[in-house]
């Protein structure tokens, strides 16, 4: 009798190991996910929102003249500054914008985020700063979202020598007198100039500026050359082989970093900063260099 009892003590030992057998897998797999879970999140914070690339591009197109062959332009776009950028970072942006020699320079919207508050004694530095980037026919900028939650954010661009591209243009001409439209439009968009502009005047190559990547469909009967905007940041936190996981409002339908329809190449730019939540991931802060080529 006691060995019955003994014999099925034993078999209930054995099931109950094999269970808590069973169970430590699952809770290691467990534990490991939660690890990676960490170490994403934490290098999203603190190593993926560092650093600053510059994307090169070349860009070939039958409309680009001998003339305008070779012809620099660097994008920079969602600064954000006050969130994970700061002076520091503004310093090297301005640094590493002018080691590459720039024909001009655009910014397509949000420099400072609409979360944070700047005093006008950082506002001065800040302009300081903005006033060091050097280029040969100029500097140009349009707003974005969070702009208009900054009062003093035009007064800021214009008194750094931008030149304010919202819902107007201004036109380019290099040594042999050829025509370069460069045009822009607000978040508050009106495109009831370019119907005008487009009536009598001819031009050699045409860029259109912006901050809102999905007002392109506004646009494209105009049949622009190149078009450069901002805000999607091609999606803060990517996945490889899959891409962004979320994306703003008016950034649903363009986000990525290049897209080419019809005549157009359209570009978007990365951004520097964050926007909603402090992470960036598989996207580190970047700006544009493209180079028009020549290919008649």
């Amino acid at each position: 009798m006691n060995k019955e009892i003994d014999e099925e003590i034993l078999d209930i030992e054995k099931v109950e190991i094999k269970k808590k057998t069973k169970k430590r897998p699952f809770r290691k797999l467990f534990f490991i996910i939660i690890l990676i879970l960490i170490i994403t999140v934490i290098y999203a914070r603190y190593v993926g929102t560092t650093g600053l690339i510059v994307k090169e591009y070349s860009i070939n197109n039958k409309n680009v003249t001998k003339g305008y062959d070779g012809f620099k332009i660097v994008h920079f776009s969602d600064f954000h500054y006050g969130r994970t950028t700061g002076m520091d970072e503004l310093k090297n942006l301005v640094e590493k914008i002018n080691l590459t020699k720039p024909d001009i320079v655009i910014f397509t919207g949000d420099f400072i985020d609409k979360d944070v508050k700047i005093s006008d004694q950082e506002m001065s530095k800040i302009i300081e700063e903005l006033k060091k980037i050097n280029s040969i026919y100029g500097n140009y900028y349009v707003n974005g979202n969070h702009d208009l939650k900054f009062d003093k954010f035009y007064e800021m661009f214009e008194t750094s020598n931008f030149i304010n591209l919202n819902n107007t243009y201004d036109v380019i001409y290099n040594k042999s007198n050829e025509a370069l439209l460069l045009s822009g439009l607000s978040t508050n968009k009106s495109t009831d100039f370019l119907d005008e502009l487009f009536e009598n005047s001819s031009f050699v190559y045409k860029i259109n500026i912006m901050h809102y990547p999905d007002y392109f469909n506004s646009i494209k009967k105009y049949d622009f050359d190149l078009i450069l905007a901002g805000h999607s940041h091609n999606g803060q936190v990517r996945i490889p082989f899959y891409g962004a996981i979320v994306t703003p409002t008016l950034a649903k339908n363009y986000y990525k970093p290049y897209y080419k329809i019809d005549n157009t190449d359209f570009y978007i730019s990365s951004g520097i900063g964050t926007s909603s939540y402090n992470f960036r991931l598989f996207n580190r802060p970047s700006f544009n260099l493209y180079r028009l080529n020549c290919i008649k």
